[in-house]
């Protein structure tokens, strides 16, 4: 046996995890990292601008390579400045671990320089977290970490390592495989539930699938699609499930909830059955709760049981991973298939139809002033759909969601259950260095686009090319939309004309800048953005008060949609 410090210890142990890129930021607590990390050069560290973004590109990391993600800042204010990204990767349940510095064990407790209780502060936001107390218990908890947050429903995980663990040696022994008495994740659905789903597609006349993240987590976006084509059922898809079916084929009926498409909620409102896989009801998603698929027999496949009956109350729970779960429901479904009751739905398939022609997802766009819809369609049309793409938040995620039409799992990368501005640019970067033979892009609003803006030198310094698309407003577009509709449009702080010129400020961090202020100048000006080489800032200076229609206002059930 050999000795090893604590740093080399660290390093060994995240490489034994298949890890080949580490996003973070040094400082003086995780010095002894950063030296052992400078004498391993296999592993690939991405220098961030700030500690937010080392976690949010981790996070994107992880959802466009399908693994796992990591991210290393130092103590105090490099934690803190973490927990943002945390809580979003947890809201989400993407597989990313956390590696923060501490002060000296013997330090702790005592105010000391850059000490806080990163472990108590990120406990609610953490599928789980550890304090290394000892340097024998490091390479356990390193496996553990990474086990935990992989397993069952995925999650962060935070290890909390104090310098003197980091310095002090120990003769390294392999830990043993992870055991974990009290954590035992149900893969394997139950058949005899699934056998009464099978039953309830056989009877149903107008069902629908709903389709979430967990079904991207699982990868079990062909079992899905497999089903849906099998059984002639029409799909909708959560934000965060946006790809698990693809968004060319005549069964999809678009995202549903606050800003989904009319059909999409009208289904929901009259189907008899729904088949809702990896989603945990979301309030944007679901409306007034009394209200949600009120005709409705629901069934819940999660691999989560807290979720199941959490939210919305279920007809037939199924707990088990996703991909297991649809795989073994369509092997039964193929021997039980009533083809009858499937060649009746043609009523109801006519029906949804109908709603997508009369009540279509739409926009004018004239001569004068860019529709921030029309670069998104734009877009799609010029990236044929292949592109990954990763937005902030507010209307320029919305939009996204409403225009792009994904036809693949793990190309949409948004932060959806916490909603956190300035996620985008370092998610673009997160996800360029998972897939350097991706085209990446960044959608983004004039607002969120600032709050991580420095992370374009990241993209250059790393080379890791990303676009980014602002569709520039001048305003906080949500917000501002909800002042104008409930408001009396009184526009509080939410006028943003004070901004900077973002051609110039790509050019100063060393990107290319484009503008487009005329709708003639969108394709060219999009064309050439995607063609240059290296990071390019693509400034649209779009309709001022445009809103994101259809929307359900809170409170009210989906068929309530406010459509102009």
């Amino acid at each position: 046996m050999m000795k090893l410090t604590g740093a080399q210890i660290l390093i060994k142990m995240i490489k034994s995890q298949g890890v080949d890129t580490i996003f973070g930021y040094p400082g003086g607590a995780v010095i002894d990292i950063y030296d052992e990390l400078a004498s391993n050069p296999d592993l690939r560290h991405i220098l961030v601008r700030h500690e937010q973004g080392a976690i949010h590109a981790a996070d994107a990391y992880s959802r466009a390579k399908g693994d796992i993600g990591v991210a290393l800042v130092t103590s105090g204010p490099g934690a803190t400045n973490a927990v943002t990204g945390i809580a979003s990767a947890y809201m989400d349940s993407i597989p990313i671990v956390v590696f923060t510095g501490q002060v000296n064990s013997s330090l702790i407790g005592n105010d000391a320089f850059q000490e806080v209780d990163i472990v108590g502060i990120t406990r609610p936001c953490t599928k789980h977290n550890y304090l290394v107390k000892k340097i024998e218990n490091l390479a356990r908890i390193i496996k553990e970490a990474f086990f935990i947050a992989r397993s069952g429903r995925p999650g962060p995980v935070l290890v909390d390592l104090p310098k003197d663990v980091m310095t002090a040696t120990i003769e390294f022994e392999e830990p043993p495989e992870v055991h974990i008495k009290s954590y035992r994740p149900t893969y394997s659905p139950n058949k005899k539930q699934l056998a009464k789903v099978v039953q309830l597609i056989n009877k149903a006349k107008r069902p629908i699938i709903f389709s979430g993240g967990g079904v991207v987590l699982s990868k079990a976006s062909e079992e899905i699609t497999d089903l849906a084509k099998m059984a002639n059922i029409p799909v909708t898809a959560s934000l965060m499930g946006l790809g698990t079916f693809p968004a060319s084929h005549p069964l999809w009926l678009g995202m549903p909830g606050m800003h989904g498409t009319f059909r999409a909620n009208m289904s929901i409102g009259e189907c008899d059955l729904m088949i809702a896989a990896g989603v945990r009801f979301d309030d944007r998603v679901t409306g007034r709760l009394e209200k949600f698929a009120p005709k409705a027999k629901i069934v819940q496949i999660d691999i989560d049981p807290t979720s199941i009956h959490k939210n919305v109350s279920v007809d037939c729970p199924i707990v088990g991973d996703c991909k297991k779960s649809l795989a073994l429901l369509n092997q039964m479904m193929k021997r039980q298939i009533d083809q009858a009751s499937v060649d009746a739905r043609s009523e109801w398939i006519e029906t949804i139809e109908n709603w997508k022609s009369t009540m279509p997802l739409g926009y004018n766009q004239n001569e004068e002033i860019i529709k921030p819809q029309f670069v998104i369609e734009t877009l799609h049309e010029l990236t044929q759909g292949k592109a990954i793409i990763t937005t902030e938040v507010g209307q320029n995620q919305m939009w996204t969601a409403q225009y792009y039409g994904f036809d693949r799992p793990n190309h949409f990368i948004t932060s959806g259950g916490l909603g956190v501005m300035g996620f985008g640019l370092p998610a673009a970067i997160g996800a360029k260095a998972a897939c350097p033979d991706k085209t990446v892009i960044d959608i983004a609003g004039d607002g969120s686009i600032q709050m991580n803006i420095q992370e374009m030198t990241t993209s250059l310094e790393a080379r890791l090319p990303v676009k980014v698309v602002i569709l520039n407003n001048r305003y906080l577009g949500m917000v501002r939309q909800w002042q104008d509709l409930f408001y009396d449009k009184r526009y509080a702080s939410t006028n943003m004309e004070c901004a900077p010129d973002f051609v110039k400020l790509a050019e100063a961090y060393g990107a290319t800048g484009l503008r487009a202020s005329k709708p003639s100048e969108v394709r060219e000006t999009l064309k050439q953005g995607l063609a240059t080489e290296g990071t390019v800032v693509m400034d649209f200076i779009v309709e001022r008060e445009e809103m994101v229609y259809p929307m359900v206002p809170a409170g009210k059930s989906l068929s309530e949609m406010l459509l102009v």
